[in-house]
């Protein structure tokens, strides 16, 4: 497994609070969001080019589509981008009580629809976030409802399992999925994990069958088989990671964002490199990301 040695820094812009990592083989461009400050940035991981856009609103997620666009949570409603006009096509609005509540972690599922949680966006976090499922054709299903921060989402390599947490529980489910229609089934408590355990953010899924959780209050990964048992944990050289992507042709490259917003003087200090962009090898290949069916 890795360990702090074999980081690889990819941006030397320290971002307010970097998420949702995701990488595009057709392009070989690697995608992520700052949340506060409204911007999607892109990397071609081949030339080292960036680009970026701005939006009108907290980013807190994104994924791919098959017509080449993307799909953007912006503050409380989910939308198409096209990057060549510069173009937003609203697909739904989740949450209606922005700024209360807004958009957090969303992927693409094995269904082809975007899957999109919600949080509490106040200082106190009350249980008032929900799990939506947004289709291409704009139609919209809450399929769980009660998270303080809902976060965490990844599929099984074989479609199986749905993981989900919510980061202020702070826990971790597994649910059974249903490939077909998007349904849930059996659900499943994988673990509940302390502060310094590493509440869990965003996620990913390996080849292997591990979970990888981003440990945000310990500044680790921790990899997770389906049943919960703790395989492995690995320590950052950040103190707050927030979602990790594998990438890369072997899929073996795991790119880790994570944040340096509210962080005290102290742990900056101890941590200089927090909100930096960076890559490792974990020893395992990632499932595949799914693409929006528009």
């Amino acid at each position: 497994m890795a360990n702090v040695a074999d980081v690889r820094w990819i941006s030397d812009d320290h971002f307010r609070l970097a998420e949702s990592p995701l990488w595009d083989e057709r392009s070989n461009r690697l995608f992520w969001a700052d949340i506060p400050a409204g911007n999607v940035h892109a990397l071609d991981l081949g030339n080292g080019r960036r680009a970026h856009w701005h939006f009108d609103g907290p980013v807190g997620s994104l994924g791919l589509a098959r017509s080449g666009r993307l799909v953007l949570a912006i503050a409380g409603s989910v939308h198409l981008f096209d990057m060549t006009r510069e173009e937003l096509l609203l697909l739904a609005t989740p949450e209606t009580d922005f700024p209360v509540k807004r958009l957090n972690d969303g992927k693409v599922g094995p269904d082809g629809a975007f899957w999109v949680g919600s949080m509490d966006a106040r200082p106190v976090k009350e249980p008032v976030g929900a799990l939506y499922r947004i289709t291409a054709e704009g139609l919209m299903d809450c399929k769980i409802a009660g998270f303080k921060v809902s976060n965490g989402l990844a599929w099984s390599v074989d479609d199986r399992f749905m993981f989900h947490a919510d980061s202020r529980g702070p826990w971790i489910d597994r649910w059974h999925f249903d490939k077909a229609t998007g349904a849930l089934g059996e659900r499943h408590r994988l673990c509940t994990l302390s502060d310094a355990e590493g509440r869990p953010d965003g996620a990913a899924c390996d080849m292997d069958g591990g979970y990888w959780s981003c440990g945000v209050s310990a500044g680790c990964l921790n990899r997770f088989g389906s049943d919960g048992t703790l395989l492995a944990r690995v320590t950052l050289p950040v103190p707050a990671p927030t979602m990790l992507c594998f990438a890369g042709h072997d899929m073996r490259t795991a790119f880790v964002t994570n944040l340096c917003e509210g962080l005290d003087p102290g742990t900056l200090a101890r941590h200089p490199d927090a909100g930096r962009i960076f890559a490792l090898d974990l020893g395992v290949a990632g499932v595949p990301v799914q693409r929006f069916a528009d």
